[in-house]
């Protein structure tokens, strides 16, 4: 069994089409043997627990002409390529994570992390929702079977707080600086959201190199 971890922040849109890519890259014999397990990554880490005003963000990051609606083309085209329309322009802050990546340990306890995953991405950028909000957050996770009680109940305490600590910090320690990383067999890291045909050599090869005892 090749177990890829998938380093990522749920307000980084690169994650979101890398995220599209790996499902079509384990659609068939590929994911054969291959099971996901998403772990955090902060492109924020000193963000309030508020998070921001997306626009003050925007002008404080680039200028007074920033437009905080504006999809970089780049990434609009690529989306565009996975079928994603993202709605930058019903985005009003960019959140602190810490909340969504403690629920996406609730929902791995649940076996629905990669469903929940989709969820937030989703939230994020398709509906502009505040990931950041325990409310939010609740209503996304009982789109994938997790009770909203429980959700605020173990997010208002301090469930998974230290898991999702050490994992932040493993992140560097295996390369990973940028988002998303995938590290497969707990050595490889693949970085970036790769094409689908990438994705698929290199987790080909590592389940070779598995089966060989390599």
């Amino acid at each position: 069994m090749l177990t890829i971890e998938i380093f990522s922040d749920v307000i980084c849109p690169w994650c979101f089409i890398g995220k599209r890519r790996l499902d079509k890259a384990l659609d068939g014999e590929t994911g054969a043997g291959v099971t996901v397990r998403w772990r955090p990554y902060q492109l924020y880490p000193h963000a309030p627990i508020e998070g921001w005003d997306r626009q003050d963000f925007m002008q404080r990051r680039y200028g007074a002409a920033a437009e905080s609606g504006r999809v970089p083309s780049r990434i609009r085209e690529e989306a565009e390529q996975e079928g994603l329309d993202l709605r930058y322009d019903l985005i009003r802050r960019v959140p602190n994570t810490l909340l969504a990546h403690r629920l996406m340990e609730l929902a791995e306890l649940k076996d629905s992390q990669h469903a929940l995953a989709e969820a937030l991405f989703v939230g994020y950028f398709c509906n502009g929702e505040d990931v950041g909000d325990i409310d939010t957050l609740a209503g996304i996770g009982a789109q994938v079977g997790l009770d909203p009680n429980e959700t605020h109940k173990l997010l208002a305490g301090d469930f998974a707080q230290e898991e999702v600590q050490q994992q932040l910090q493993r992140a560097p320690e295996l390369g990973v600086v940028g988002v998303p990383g995938y590290v497969l067999g707990g050595g490889f890291l693949l970085p970036g959201a790769q094409s689908v045909d990438t994705m698929q050599q290199i987790i080909t090869r590592a389940k070779l190199r598995l089966g060989n005892g390599l």
